[in-house]
C-alpha cells in the first residue's frame, strides 16, 4: 500500500569495515533493550526487570533514544512529543500526523530528534525543548528515518515505498541510494551512514501500510555501490540494528525466546544474548551497550 505525504509529496564484504577494532574491543552487551509491544507500548528490558518507557496512543509513530531513556513520536493530530524523566512534553505541533511511517529518529547522543515537516523537510529539535527546531535538509525520503552515529547522515524511504534517500546534513542534499527498488522499512544507518538495514518487499503488492514491523527479514545494503551484504548468522533473521561502535545486533527466532547475535565489522559473531521470554512477539527497538 502506498502512503501518501501532504504537499503532494509521497511519501564490500564488510559491514563496516572502519569501525572494526572498536567493535572487537568493545564491552559484551548485557542484553538490556527497548521493545514496543501491544498498544504502541514501549518498554524498557534492563538488569531481568522490565518497566514502561512510554504509551504512544494511537499510532505507531515512536522512536527510542539510544540509551533507553527517553521516546519521541508523533501523535494522530500532529505533535512531536518526547518523554523522559517521567514527563511528557509537546515539542513541535502542526506535523502530519496519522501516517504510521512518519516516524522520528533520536541521534546518537541521544539530545536530538529529527523528524519530517511539510512534505520533504527534515528537521531536528532539542529533546528538552531548548532552542528552535532547524533545517536538516530536503528528502524525498521521509519514511522510518535513521541516524547515522556520526551525526552526518539522515535516511528514508519514500512515501511510495519505492526508493531510499540518504540526506547529508552537512551540504543538505539527498542522493537516492543504488539497489534499492522496493522497501518498506529502514532500521537503522551504519556509523558512518554508508550501510542501511532495511526490508524488501517480495513484490509491489506486499508493501503494507507502513507501520512499524514485528519482524521482518534484515538486508544490509550499501547505498553507495548498491551491495547487498550477507548475514553471516545461524537461524531465521527477525531483525537487525547497527550500534553506535560499529557492530551489528542480528534478531534471530527462537522456539521459546529469540536471541541477539552480535557481530563485528567484518561480519565475525562476537556474543549471543538470550532475548526474555516475554520480548518474543514484541519490535525491537534499540539494543542498548
Amino acid at each position: 500500500m502506498k502512503t501518501y505525504i501532504a504537499t503532494g509529496v509521497a511519501l564490500g564484504a564488510v559491514l563496516m569495515a572502519p569501525s572494526t577494532a572498536s567493535a572487537a574491543t568493545a564491552p559484551e552487551l548485557s542484553g538490556a533493550a527497548v521493545y514496543a509491544g501491544a498498544g504502541n507500548q514501549l518498554s524498557r528490558y534492563d538488569g531481568g526487570r522490565w518497566s514502561t518507557l512510554a504509551k504512544t496512543g494511537d499510532m505507531p509513530q515512536f522512536a527510542a533514544s539510544p540509551d533507553g531513556r527517553k521516546a519521541a513520536w508523533v501523535t494522530s493530530d500532529g505533535r512531536l512529543q518526547v518523554r523522559q524523566g517521567g514527563r511528557t512534553t509537546t515539542i513541535v505541533s502542526g506535523l502530519q500526523g496519522g501516517t504510521p511511517c512518519l516516524t522520528p529518529v533520536w541521534s546518537a547522543d541521544s539530545t536530538d530528534v529529527a523528524y519530517t515537516e511539510h512534505g520533504t523537510t527534515i528537521m531536528a529539535v532539542k529533546a528538552d525543548g531548548s532552542g528552535a527546531p532547524r533545517e536538516l535538509g530536503r528528502s524525498r525520503g521521509v519514511c522510518h528515518l535513521a541516524w547515522s552515529a556520526n551525526g552526518r547522515y539522515v535516511a528514508g524511504y519514500t512515501g511510495e515505498a519505492d526508493a531510499l534517500y540518504r540526506l547529508d546534513v552537512k551540504s543538505g542534499k539527498a542522493v537516492r541510494a543504488k539497489g534499492v527498488k522496493l522497501v518498506t522499512h529502514l532500521q537503522s544507518l551504519s556509523p558512518n551512514g554508508r550501510s542501511a538495514v532495511v526490508e524488501f518487499p517480495r513484490n509491489a503488492d506486499t508493501l503494507g501500510d507502513g507501520s512499524w514491523p514485528t519482524f521482518y527479514k534484515p538486508v544490509v545494503v550499501d547505498m553507495v555501490t548498491g551491495k547487498r551484504v550477507p548475514l553471516k548468522v545461524k537461524g531465521t533473521p527477525l531483525g537487525a540494528l547497527y550500534l553506535a561502535d560499529g557492530r551489528l545486533v542480528v534478531r534471530v527466532s527462537g522456539k521459546e525466546h529469540n536471541t541477539l547475535v552480535v557481530l563485528d565489522g567484518e561480519g565475525n559473531e562476537l556474543q549471543r544474548i538470550a532475548e526474555p521470554a516475554k520480548a518474543k512477539k514484541q519490535a525491537l527497538l534499540q539494543v542498548l551497550p
